[in-house]
Protein backbone atom coordinates (compact mmCIF):
# COMPACT_ATOMS: atom_id res chain seq x y z
CA UNK A 1 0.00 0.00 0.00
CA UNK A 2 1.43 3.34 -0.81
CA UNK A 3 2.29 5.01 2.66
CA UNK A 4 4.07 8.14 1.02
CA UNK A 5 3.62 11.18 -1.39
CA UNK A 6 5.35 11.33 -4.31
CA UNK A 7 6.18 14.74 -5.76
CA UNK A 8 7.60 15.61 -9.40
CA UNK A 9 9.51 18.81 -9.72
CA UNK A 10 8.75 19.45 -13.74
CA UNK A 11 9.22 22.21 -16.00
CA UNK A 12 11.92 22.97 -19.40
CA UNK A 13 15.97 23.83 -19.19
CA UNK A 14 17.41 25.93 -16.70
CA UNK A 15 14.16 26.50 -14.17
CA UNK A 16 15.61 25.73 -10.90
CA UNK A 17 14.37 21.93 -10.62
CA UNK A 18 17.17 20.27 -9.51
CA UNK A 19 18.32 22.66 -6.78
CA UNK A 20 14.65 23.10 -5.54
CA UNK A 21 14.32 19.46 -5.35
CA UNK A 22 17.65 19.72 -2.65
CA UNK A 23 15.94 22.52 -1.14
CA UNK A 24 12.57 21.00 -0.39
CA UNK A 25 13.98 17.36 0.83
CA UNK A 26 16.11 19.61 3.40
CA UNK A 27 12.01 21.50 4.36
CA UNK A 28 11.11 18.37 4.75
CA UNK A 29 13.47 16.82 6.50
CA UNK A 30 13.45 19.17 9.21
CA UNK A 31 9.85 18.31 9.63
CA UNK A 32 10.96 14.75 10.49
CA UNK A 33 9.66 13.59 6.76
CA UNK A 34 11.81 11.05 5.57
CA UNK A 35 12.41 11.85 1.80
CA UNK A 36 14.34 10.18 -1.02
CA UNK A 37 15.58 12.80 -3.73
CA UNK A 38 15.62 10.96 -7.11
CA UNK A 39 16.03 12.06 -11.21
CA UNK A 40 14.63 11.08 -14.40
CA UNK A 41 16.02 9.37 -16.49
CA UNK A 42 18.28 7.76 -13.98
CA UNK A 43 17.67 6.71 -10.18
CA UNK A 44 18.57 3.17 -10.76
CA UNK A 45 21.89 1.37 -12.38
CA UNK A 46 19.65 0.59 -15.11
CA UNK A 47 17.95 3.90 -15.59
CA UNK A 48 21.45 5.85 -15.25
CA UNK A 49 22.87 3.59 -18.13
CA UNK A 50 20.10 4.48 -20.44
CA UNK A 51 20.03 8.30 -19.09
CA UNK A 52 23.97 8.28 -20.29
CA UNK A 53 22.66 6.68 -23.87
CA UNK A 54 19.95 9.88 -24.03
CA UNK A 55 21.69 12.48 -23.30
CA UNK A 56 25.13 11.50 -24.88
CA UNK A 57 23.38 9.12 -27.69
CA UNK A 58 26.23 7.00 -29.99
CA UNK A 59 26.37 7.96 -33.59
CA UNK A 60 23.55 10.47 -34.96
CA UNK A 61 21.39 10.19 -31.77
CA UNK A 62 17.59 8.48 -31.58
CA UNK A 63 14.57 9.51 -33.92
CA UNK A 64 11.69 10.44 -31.60
CA UNK A 65 9.97 7.28 -31.37
CA UNK A 66 13.48 5.50 -30.12
CA UNK A 67 13.92 8.27 -27.56
CA UNK A 68 10.57 7.83 -26.54
CA UNK A 69 11.06 3.79 -26.07
CA UNK A 70 13.96 3.97 -24.11
CA UNK A 71 13.18 7.10 -21.57
CA UNK A 72 9.81 4.79 -20.83
CA UNK A 73 11.95 1.53 -20.27
CA UNK A 74 14.48 3.66 -17.98
CA UNK A 75 10.69 5.01 -15.61
CA UNK A 76 9.83 1.64 -16.10
CA UNK A 77 13.05 0.43 -13.76
CA UNK A 78 12.81 3.57 -11.62
CA UNK A 79 9.33 3.12 -10.78
CA UNK A 80 9.80 -0.62 -9.77
CA UNK A 81 13.24 -0.56 -8.55
CA UNK A 82 13.16 2.46 -6.04
CA UNK A 83 9.93 4.84 -6.62
CA UNK A 84 7.36 2.94 -5.48
CA UNK A 85 9.23 0.57 -2.45
CA UNK A 86 10.10 3.90 -0.99
CA UNK A 87 6.34 4.96 -1.31
CA UNK A 88 5.71 1.85 0.40
CA UNK A 89 7.74 2.37 3.05
CA UNK A 90 6.49 5.38 4.12
CA UNK A 91 8.47 7.93 2.32
CA UNK A 92 8.20 10.91 0.71
CA UNK A 93 9.66 10.72 -3.07
CA UNK A 94 10.85 13.63 -5.11
CA UNK A 95 11.83 13.34 -8.28
CA UNK A 96 13.29 15.45 -10.62
CA UNK A 97 11.21 15.11 -13.96
CA UNK A 98 9.03 12.18 -14.47
CA UNK A 99 6.44 11.37 -16.94
CA UNK A 100 5.09 14.95 -17.85
CA UNK A 101 8.70 15.50 -19.11
CA UNK A 102 8.14 13.10 -21.83
CA UNK A 103 4.47 13.80 -21.95
CA UNK A 104 6.29 17.61 -23.22
CA UNK A 105 9.26 16.75 -24.97
CA UNK A 106 8.60 13.80 -26.70
CA UNK A 107 4.61 13.81 -27.19
CA UNK A 108 4.93 17.44 -27.55
CA UNK A 109 7.75 19.39 -29.03
CA UNK A 110 9.10 15.74 -30.57
CA UNK A 111 5.67 15.13 -32.48
CA UNK A 112 4.63 11.78 -30.77
CA UNK A 113 1.75 13.21 -29.16
CA UNK A 114 0.08 12.65 -25.74
CA UNK A 115 -1.69 9.22 -26.71
CA UNK A 116 1.54 7.67 -27.43
CA UNK A 117 3.92 9.00 -24.28
CA UNK A 118 0.79 8.08 -21.87
CA UNK A 119 0.11 4.50 -23.54
CA UNK A 120 4.17 3.66 -23.06
CA UNK A 121 3.67 5.06 -19.30
CA UNK A 122 0.55 2.68 -18.87
CA UNK A 123 2.69 -0.31 -19.99
CA UNK A 124 5.76 0.26 -18.33
CA UNK A 125 4.82 2.36 -15.50
CA UNK A 126 1.61 1.15 -14.50
CA UNK A 127 0.47 4.65 -15.46
CA UNK A 128 1.90 5.97 -11.27
CA UNK A 129 1.14 9.78 -11.13
CA UNK A 130 2.48 11.96 -8.39
CA UNK A 131 0.34 12.80 -5.58
CA UNK A 132 1.54 16.80 -6.96
CA UNK A 133 3.56 17.73 -9.72
CA UNK A 134 5.04 21.04 -9.24
CA UNK A 135 5.84 22.88 -12.91
CA UNK A 136 8.23 25.58 -12.81
CA UNK A 137 7.61 28.03 -15.37
CA UNK A 138 10.18 30.62 -16.63
CA UNK A 139 9.88 32.55 -19.36
CA UNK A 140 12.78 31.28 -23.01
CA UNK A 141 14.31 34.30 -22.67
CA UNK A 142 15.15 34.10 -18.80
CA UNK A 143 15.88 30.15 -19.43
CA UNK A 144 18.24 31.32 -22.30
CA UNK A 145 20.19 33.28 -20.14
CA UNK A 146 20.70 30.56 -17.27
CA UNK A 147 21.99 27.81 -19.63
CA UNK A 148 24.12 29.64 -21.56
CA UNK A 149 25.80 30.27 -18.19
CA UNK A 150 25.51 26.69 -17.00
CA UNK A 151 26.38 24.96 -19.76
CA UNK A 152 28.79 27.09 -21.24
CA UNK A 153 28.40 25.76 -24.79
CA UNK A 154 28.37 21.94 -23.39
CA UNK A 155 24.53 21.32 -23.47
CA UNK A 156 23.51 17.43 -23.70
CA UNK A 157 21.80 16.13 -26.99
CA UNK A 158 18.79 17.08 -25.31
CA UNK A 159 19.06 20.42 -24.21
CA UNK A 160 20.90 22.01 -26.91
CA UNK A 161 18.63 21.67 -28.67
CA UNK A 162 17.03 24.88 -30.78
CA UNK A 163 14.83 27.53 -29.37
CA UNK A 164 11.59 26.65 -30.93
CA UNK A 165 12.12 22.96 -29.84
CA UNK A 166 12.57 24.34 -26.21
CA UNK A 167 9.57 26.85 -26.75
CA UNK A 168 7.08 24.01 -27.78
CA UNK A 169 8.51 22.43 -24.53
CA UNK A 170 7.22 25.05 -22.20
CA UNK A 171 4.08 25.58 -23.90
CA UNK A 172 3.08 22.01 -23.67
CA UNK A 173 3.70 21.89 -20.33
CA UNK A 174 1.44 24.77 -19.64
CA UNK A 175 -1.45 22.72 -21.40
CA UNK A 176 -0.80 20.13 -19.58
CA UNK A 177 -1.14 21.41 -16.76
CA UNK A 178 -3.92 24.02 -17.56
CA UNK A 179 -5.73 20.32 -18.59
CA UNK A 180 -5.19 19.25 -15.25
CA UNK A 181 -5.26 21.65 -12.20
CA UNK A 182 -5.88 19.06 -9.63
CA UNK A 183 -2.26 17.87 -10.59
CA UNK A 184 -0.71 20.61 -11.17
CA UNK A 185 0.73 23.31 -9.34
CA UNK A 186 2.67 25.77 -11.65
CA UNK A 187 5.49 28.09 -10.31
CA UNK A 188 6.63 31.37 -11.60
CA UNK A 189 10.14 30.61 -11.24
CA UNK A 190 11.67 33.90 -12.04
CA UNK A 191 12.31 34.75 -8.52
CA UNK A 192 15.23 33.57 -6.37
CA UNK A 193 15.49 30.08 -5.30
CA UNK A 194 14.68 30.88 -1.76
CA UNK A 195 11.00 32.59 -3.17
CA UNK A 196 10.46 29.82 -5.19
CA UNK A 197 11.12 27.21 -2.65
CA UNK A 198 8.55 29.58 -0.65
CA UNK A 199 6.02 29.27 -3.53
CA UNK A 200 6.32 25.72 -3.22
CA UNK A 201 6.00 24.59 0.11
CA UNK A 202 3.01 27.11 0.30
CA UNK A 203 1.76 24.70 -3.01
CA UNK A 204 2.22 21.60 -0.70
CA UNK A 205 0.47 22.60 2.64
CA UNK A 206 -2.69 20.59 1.65
CA UNK A 207 -0.16 17.11 1.65
CA UNK A 208 2.09 18.25 4.59
CA UNK A 209 -0.64 19.24 6.25
CA UNK A 210 -2.29 15.64 6.04
CA UNK A 211 0.92 13.86 6.89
Amino acid sequence: MRQGKFIALEGGEGTGKSTQCRMLAKALDTRGIATQITREPGGTPGAEAIRTMLLDPPGEGWGAEAEALLFAAARSDHVTTRIEPSLEAGRWVICDRFVDSSRAYQGGAGGLGDETITALHQIGSRGLRPDCTILIDVPAEVTATRLAKRDAGNSDAIGGRGTEYHAAVRQTFLELAERDPGGFVVIDGEAGPDEVHSRIMAALEPLLAAA
